[in-house]
């Protein structure tokens, strides 16, 4: 679809969330969906309008939740979504949750802090940066002075030192993210289906619609054609980059970036009336 969805098209397509909002879900990721990719993490707030949108959304809908690969805690703090009544954020790809200004965050992976220490003396060869999460670290290539090549040169590296401490690598948008596997592995279609599984009022979605950017995403957007064939509707939205094209070639919508979220959330806002 186009970068801008017209609103008698969202309505036909979103018949059955219009038609029973209270059973609705609606989530975002957040960077790169709800807040533009900035080369400082510390600098990447939301979208105008954004917060706005998903707190207007909180009072017409069952829940509204972020799924982010960013610490929760962070991203509350970033982009104020202690602002947006009743949202659940789950940061680390689902391994954590915050609520109501409660933090659930189980422990570290065993081996990351080796990983971490190892990853940083790699990082700083080429001119990446590593970032701390806490439960997992990325390491970004983006501000370095070859992004593409630096991520080429790490990739095997980091994927040898995952295996080495038994952790997996989630690649992203000048991206590499070394987090826990096997039973404490979570990604965002696991996360998306628990919260579809029971809303705050204890019963399952009737409807859901998930928004994201990046190849970590594209776990949600699975699980968004999984509760389809399960005969829930649900539906996922590309917020569309360059730089990971097939995030848009699998959505069912495609919107120009964290602009094109914040309307489509608002032109759902004004179809809920």
């Amino acid at each position: 679809m186009t970068s801008s969805v017209p609103s008698a098209q969202l309505s036909v397509l979103l018949a059955d969330l219009v038609a029973d909002p209270s059973r609705a879900l609606v989530a975002c990721d957040y960077d790169g969906t709800l807040a533009p990719i900035v080369d400082d993490p510390e600098l990447a707030f939301p979208a105008p309008g954004a917060v706005e949108a998903l707190a207007a959304l909180a009072s017409r809908v069952g829940l509204v939740a972020v799924l982010t690969g960013r610490p929760a805690a962070d991203a509350v703090r970033l982009g104020g979504l202690d602002r947006v009544p009743g949202v659940v954020v789950l940061g680390l790809y689902g391994v954590q949750r915050w609520s109501a200004g409660v933090l659930d965050v189980p422990d570290a992976p065993p081996g990351l802090a080796a990983a971490e220490r190892a990853a940083q003396v790699l990082a700083g060869r080429v001119g990446a940066r590593l970032e701390p999460k806490g439960g997992s670290f990325a390491v970004h290539t983006r501000q370095a002075p070859d992004p593409v090549g630096a991520l080429a040169e790490l990739r095997p590296a980091l994927v040898a030192l995952a295996a080495e401490h038994g952790l997996q690598v989630e690649p992203g948008r000048y991206v590499l993210e070394l987090r826990a596997t096997g039973a404490q592995h979570v990604d965002k279609g696991t996360a998306l289906s628990r919260l579809a599984a029971a809303l705050p009022d204890g019963h399952p979605a009737c409807s859901v619609l998930f928004a994201g950017d990046d190849l970590g995403d594209l776990a949600a957007f699975d699980a968004c054609s999984r509760l389809r064939t399960a005969g829930t509707p649900a539906w996922s939205v590309a917020a569309a980059s360059p730089e990971a094209p097939e995030v848009a070639a699998r959505a069912d919508f495609v919107v120009d970036g964290p602009t094109g979220v914040v309307e489509l959330l608002a032109e759902l806002v004004q179809l809920l009336g």
